[in-house]
């Protein structure tokens, strides 16, 4: 073989042995950078887990309904304890009972508040306040409250205590809102107590008169607890709507840090029955989530000053079957409803028991009057 022969096959055998390499090192470029993907998600996966795992989980193993569907919806139900501990199960009245209805498709979300002294059936026996049912039976018991006088479909529920609205609120700096002087005076009373209860503190608004306030944790939550004013408890359902929803837009804002420590926070303050793979799936969607309308329920209600073998005041359906067909109406509008037979029975009978009467024969009040 000439030597200029054997120069170049050794020149080819060179540039092959090149190519091989960098064949190899691209490999290994390749799975390098998989790796760190697949190590990237597993992190994230063990990150997310680590801070679900300070929650407080409660399965819901009785759940019962009348028999619907409310396909393409999820509806979920939130519980604010009067709560002065770390306990959020049964022995909690609910200072607030909310309804949230996730339409799966347009991602919207609309919000309905049931008075908590709104006189309802109890674990398929006798009446009570709606905000009883979570005291005696925890939130399983709340729930089938819920659906079996509502006609609903709730599986799950979120409970949170004063602490945790507190929390959120002070890390996103506040939340901005208009009050009357009668509310600026309610507020500056109640932050007494939540500031007690919460261990955070506050300060007073003086002179307390009208304006546009940015409220602190305690203030904010002072605020939605106010009931004493024109409108009474209707009224206070709208305010416990109002600073959800400016504290939701304030955390849509928040960079991964601020959320990141907000979670540390407010996690142990929160009892749930999702399942991590449940949350980390809404959680996937969350941004795309829009607060829809709000609206309090019984929509057509009077305030008795009596009911006969009962005492205390009590919030009465003018006629539960045709309240619930509007709560139907307003969170499934495409929905085919007829009450169920359980409905009319529970309605029936209250006006029994009440003497109050629907609105089209009998006389009464709306939350709109």
């Amino acid at each position: 073989m000439s030597k200029r022969r054997k120069k170049k096959l050794n020149r080819r055998q060179q540039e092959i042995r090149r190519k091989r390499l960098k064949k190899r090192k691209r490999r290994r470029a390749i799975v390098i950078i998989i790796e760190l993907i697949i190590l990237c998600i597993l992190g994230t996966t063990a990150f997310a887990l680590f801070k679900l795992g300070k929650m407080e989980r409660t399965s819901l193993t009785n759940i019962k309904n009348n028999g619907l569907k409310q396909t393409g919806y999820t509806n979920i139900a939130l519980f604010g304890l009067d709560s002065r501990g770390k306990n959020l199960g049964k022995g909690n009245r609910t200072d607030t009972i909310m309804i949230a209805s996730i339409n799966n498709e347009t991602k919207k979300v609309k919000l309905i508040s049931v008075y908590r002294d709104t006189m309802l059936k109890q674990n398929g026996e006798h009446y009570d306040k709606a905000n009883a049912a979570y005291s005696v039976g925890g939130p399983e018991m709340a729930v089938n409250m819920l659906n079996e006088n509502l006609d609903l479909d709730i599986q799950d529920y979120v409970s949170v205590n004063f602490l945790a609205l507190a929390d959120v609120i002070d890390m996103v700096d506040g939340i901005t809102v208009k009050m009357t002087d009668e509310e600026v005076v309610h507020m500056n009373n109640y932050c007494v107590e939540t500031s007690k209860v919460t261990g955070k503190k506050y300060k007073k608004i003086e002179p307390a008169v009208a304006g546009t306030y940015k409220l602190n944790g305690v203030q904010a939550v002072s605020y939605a607890r106010i009931r004493y004013t024109a409108g009474g408890d209707y009224k206070r359902t709208e305010r416990q709507r109002l600073v959800l929803e400016k504290a939701a837009n304030k955390l849509k804002k928040q960079n991964l840090a601020t959320i990141n420590k907000i979670v540390d926070k407010v996690m142990p303050e929160v009892s749930t029955s999702f399942s991590t793979k449940e949350i980390l799936a809404l959680a996937s969607g969350a941004f795309d989530f829009e607060l829809g309308e709000t609206s309090g329920f019984p929509f057509d209600l009077e305030t008795p000053d009596s009911v006969p073998g009962y005492s205390g005041s009590y919030v009465i359906p003018k006629g539960l079957e045709e309240n619930v067909i509007k709560l139907h109406e307003f969170l499934f509008p495409d929905e085919d409803y007829t009450p169920t037979e359980t409905v009319t029975n529970i309605s029936d009978t209250l006006i029994n028991m009440t003497n109050v009467y629907p609105s089209t024969t009998g006389s009464g009040t709306s939350q709109y009057e």
